[in-house]
């Protein structure tokens, strides 16, 4: 490459135009620190010195000297959220929203943080109201998410269907939860006074048109689906249509058959067919076995073919799945019958079944709850959206002892 005599020209002014450029750089940032408050330099000291409380006071007082600092004020008032102390947050984001200069896009964001205050607050109305106004923005999903999330926590279930209905077209995507709303809304139906049969199954049909809609619907959106329309079978005393429901259940949703065993078992016993539904529950246990199926088929063992049936049947069911919470409710079935318990085989010596009941449940208590797999919120009874962190279809249909045992090597 030839050498050409300019370059010794042009090298010196592109190296003079860069030290101008760095003295510029660096006078310029001097001249922004010194413009600074010192309060953001306490303020910055105490966060590196791990003082939150104090760091927040500090740049508290930067923001009443400059209120032009758009994204301290953001910042301080996310950090107020998060510490709970909502009033100061609220009051921070209000007065953003109060400054008519304010960009549009900043007052989007300010809008948006000012609803999740609200929220955190349970001042469910005004989250509402700051919701709705960031539809079509750029907040627009996130606003959709939250009223679905009041929506839910009213009990607004017509609403919510709206809300989802929007969000699913938002991302395109099939929301779950949609079934639910209309299980939720047949439930209310049922439990009104008189019961209202007819806008019970109007629900549950658009339940099924909402689980069509799914791509791979959920086992417990079937089970809930069948469940209420097997309720609502025997309150019309169809007997028939509410075994139909109730057996769909093993087959459609197979893990979810401890929840109908003992309605089954009500069912059959009115009709005087105990036999032809043991022999069914004996099949699927060894298929899907679980603890409270393996409760009910003992109760109908002992029932139909005596003590020392149910226990062979109990025995192998311990040996393969051990649990002590089944071997109360046995000991429990058996108590009833005044029996005995023989404690060692061959010998004289026994217990009654009362006594071991009564020693063994004080242990299994603890054990006979249910517990969300996300938040591990327990509760006596069998949940759809779990109390604790409101998730929906988190609860397996088995017992706190079953999981325990599942999750252990």
């Amino acid at each position: 490459m030839d050498f050409e005599s300019w370059w010794l020209i042009f090298m010196p002014l592109l190296f003079g135009l860069g030290w101008l450029a760095a003295r510029f750089d660096l006078r310029h940032m001097l001249n922004e620190s010194r413009n600074l408050p010192d309060s953001y330099f306490r303020g910055l000291n105490f966060l590196l010195n791990e003082q939150p409380d104090r760091a927040i006071d500090a740049f508290v007082e930067v923001a009443k000297l400059d209120p032009e600092t758009t994204e301290l004020h953001f910042a301080l008032g996310s950090l107020f959220r998060r510490r709970g102390e909502m009033e100061r947050a609220i009051r921070v984001h209000q007065s953003l929203l109060s400054r008519s200069d304010l960009p549009a896009r900043d007052r989007e964001h300010a809008l948006h943080e000012i609803a999740q205050d609200f929220l955190k607050a349970g001042m469910l109305d005004r989250a509402e109201m700051a919701y709705k106004e960031l539809q079509d923005t750029a907040f627009n999903e996130q606003a959709v998410r939250a009223l679905v999330r009041i929506y839910e926590s009213e009990h607004d279930w017509p609403r919510a269907i709206e809300a989802v209905s929007k969000l699913g077209r938002l991302t395109g995507e099939p929301i779950a939860q949609s079934v639910h709303y209309h299980c939720e809304m047949a439930e209310i139906a049922l439990s009104s006074n008189p019961p209202g049969l007819d806008d019970a199954m109007g629900a549950i049909r658009l339940a099924e048109q909402a689980v069509k809609s799914e791509q791979t619907p959920t086992s417990a959106s079937k089970a809930r689906i069948l469940m209420i329309l097997a309720e609502i079978a025997g309150r019309n005393g169809d007997t028939k249509a509410q075994r139909k429901s109730l057996l769909e259940i093993l087959s459609d949703a197979p893990e979810y058959a401890s929840l109908v065993a003992e309605s089954l078992e009500a069912s059959f016993q009115r009709t005087g067919e105990c036999e032809l539904l043991l022999n069914r529950l004996l099949e699927h246990y060894r298929k899907f076995p679980s603890l409270d199926l393996a409760s009910v088929v003992f109760r109908m063992l002992h029932h139909l073919h005596g003590s020392q049936a149910a226990w062979e049947f109990m025995r192998s069911a311990l040996t393969s799945h051990p649990s002590l919470l089944a071997l109360d409710r046995a000991l429990g079935v058996e108590a009833k019958q005044d029996g005995a318990v023989a404690v060692s085989k061959g010998e004289d010596f026994s217990l009654e079944p009362a006594l071991v009941h009564q020693l063994v449940n004080r242990h299994t208590k603890r054990l006979d709850r249910y517990a969300c797999r996300v938040c591990g919120f327990q509760a006596r009874q069998y949940y759809w959206q779990c109390p604790g962190c409101h998730g929906w279809e988190t609860y397996p249909p088995r017992r706190l002892e079953e999981l325990s045992s599942l999750t252990s090597p």
